[in-house]
């Protein structure tokens, strides 16, 4: 037996409350090792580079799963080990790469060489059963890429990026924030219309559509959208439709554009409505006008120590038709993340790239300080998955694994940081954010009444949306959707961009990084109609 993921010590918020039950059952997942992740990341970077000749030619589901089905070798030795100890496991992903078991903890103790006990959550008093070490034998070493959850520790709720940018100033308290509507740059591609002054503390539909430049007239109809929601958010479709009544009257009878599916318990005909979950689906729909657009609620229903993050992102990859953008605005600290989970829900999120899928996150509403300004910390915090090197990840700071496109950009911002930070981030890993756009005072209808709404949560549906009508256009050009946006936007869409040079995103302690000209780890805005122009430029 060798050790195969251990822990130093019970993370910050949880308590040790003794050795588990030995009838407990434990509900375990198996990641076996996939066959070809490194042609899996290359294949993706083909499709989605627009100086590639393979541009925008996404793979089929079929192809996509070729690189991640184990190698029979892989299959063999795993299912030996779990007869032996007379254990079925059962497939749970369509390449099957993810086993599912239901185990007494005494036989996963005698499994795995170790002792699982009972932790508290203390702020929840939602207790849960972990060890901090285990061990898997020499015949699955190299077979077997993790058992999830066993020494992972994230809170039980996932945490929403919706309360308030703390790290911004507030609007209307007399100070700048770093996203106003009137910070744009001096020149621009194409005229601005004149934005509202109301637009400086409140925005709404209309206050996007005159920032970006987007068009007011419906889409064809011919691209989609998705949006991903946990922790049993809901909206509720009168709250969609006094939203609409109020803010965008021209789109009121687009409300019937929108569908609802629940994975894992998730909710799908509650009466009362959430903050999140309306923002995304409200804005989504008054944004992305007349874009069919699906809001899967996740609930709590799951035994994947992830939240049901592993059974959306499986769930979608057993389909033959994905959703080509996908939005996400829920998240968790990095480090709370197990590597090799973290590895694996990456790359699932490669295959929905590969196969013509903008994957979204907001980034987090705290700084340097990750999810939330009010965490404790003596060296920057990631958020994840808005950390994933194949996501896009919106409007936030800080650094993690992985810069493929990013080189250029992040290495000149990196020479102007000089000293600053030393020590307190990844310099090598993962830059983020990819973009930003405004994400304060939105107006929110929740349970019938109006109320401001600000975060990262209101960016990444923003952004989604902008990008669903993208792809409506290049439909209707008798192009592709764009897929994985990140090549594109660090090769040839950042001059679209609108380049924030004030502000800083401050955290543990310090001030956070910068923002400067051009790439910077704090905030890049955008431009729908010069990125229309410039995709489809890519394409002839």
């Amino acid at each position: 037996m060798r050790v195969h993921e251990r822990r130093s010590d019970v993370p910050s918020g949880f308590k040790y409350l003794g050795k588990a039950d030995e009838n407990a059952i434990l509900n375990l997942r198996i990641a076996l090792v996939q066959s070809d992740p490194v042609e899996l990341e290359a294949a993706l970077h083909d499709v989605s580079d627009p100086r590639s000749k393979n541009y925008r030619k996404h793979l089929s589901k079929a192809q996509v799963e070729a690189f991640a089905i184990p190698e029979p070798a892989s299959v063999k030795a795993v299912n030996a080990w779990l007869a032996k100890h007379n254990v079925t496991a059962s497939t749970i992903s369509p390449a099957g790469d993810w086993l599912s078991m239901q185990i007494p903890v005494a036989k996963a103790n005698a499994m795995l060489s170790t002792q699982f006990c009972e932790y508290v959550h203390v702020k929840t008093n939602t207790s849960i059963i972990r060890t901090l070490s285990f061990s898997i034998p020499d015949t699955v070493k190299g077979h077997l890429a993790a058992i999830h959850p066993t020494t992972s520790f994230v809170e039980p709720r996932v945490s929403r990026a919706e309360i308030e940018l703390l790290h911004l100033p507030r609007a209307g308290d007399g100070t700048q924030t770093s996203l106003k509507p009137s910070d744009r740059p001096k020149a621009q591609p194409t005229e601005v219309t004149a934005v509202d002054g109301s637009c400086k503390s409140e925005i709404t539909p209309q206050c996007l559509q005159t920032i970006y430049n987007i068009p007011t007239a419906p889409a064809t109809g011919r691209s989609n959208l998705s949006v991903a929601t946990f922790a049993q958010e809901f909206a509720t479709p009168s709250d969609l439709k006094a939203f609409l009544g109020q803010f965008r009257q021209d789109a009121a009878n687009h409300a019937s554009k929108v569908s609802i599916e629940a994975l894992d318990g998730g909710a799908n005909n509650s009466t009362f409505g959430t903050t999140e979950a309306s923002l995304d689906v409200q804005y989504t729909t008054a944004v992305a006008t007349n874009v069919p657009i699906t809001i899967v609620t996740v609930g709590s229903d799951n035994h994947d120590g992830i939240a049901g993050f592993l059974d959306l992102v499986n769930n979608l990859l057993e389909q033959e038709q994905l959703p080509q953008v996908l939005t996400t605005s829920f998240g968790f600290t990095e480090k709370d993340i197990p590597a090799a989970i973290g590895s694996n829900l990456c790359n699932a999120y490669a295959q929905l790239g590969a196969r013509g899928t903008t994957v979204l996150f907001a980034s987090g509403d705290g700084g340097v300080s990750g999810i939330q300004a009010t965490q404790d910390c003596t060296t920057f915090l990631p958020t994840f998955p808005s950390t994933c090197p194949f996501v896009t990840s919106v409007d936030s700071p800080i650094s993690s694994p992985d810069r493929d496109n990013q080189d250029a950009a992040v290495s000149g911002y990196l020479k102007k940081l000089g000293k600053t930070n030393a020590g307190l981030f990844n310099s090598s890993g993962r830059a983020f954010p990819d973009i930003a756009a405004q994400a304060q005072g939105f107006q929110v209808v929740v349970n019938g009444q109006v109320q401001p709404v600000a975060g990262t949560s209101a960016a990444s549906p923003t952004v989604a949306s902008l990008v669903a009508l993208l792809n409506d256009a290049i439909i209707k050009d008798g192009g592709a959707p764009v897929g994985f946006l990140n090549p594109f936007l660090y090769a040839q869409g950042a001059s679209a961009l609108n380049d924030i040079t004030q502000g800083h995103n401050p955290g543990c302690g310090t001030d956070g990084f910068p923002a400067t000209e051009g790439w910077d780890a704090v905030y890049s805005s955008i431009g729908v109609t010069e990125w229309v122009i410039l995709i489809r430029m890519t394409t002839r």
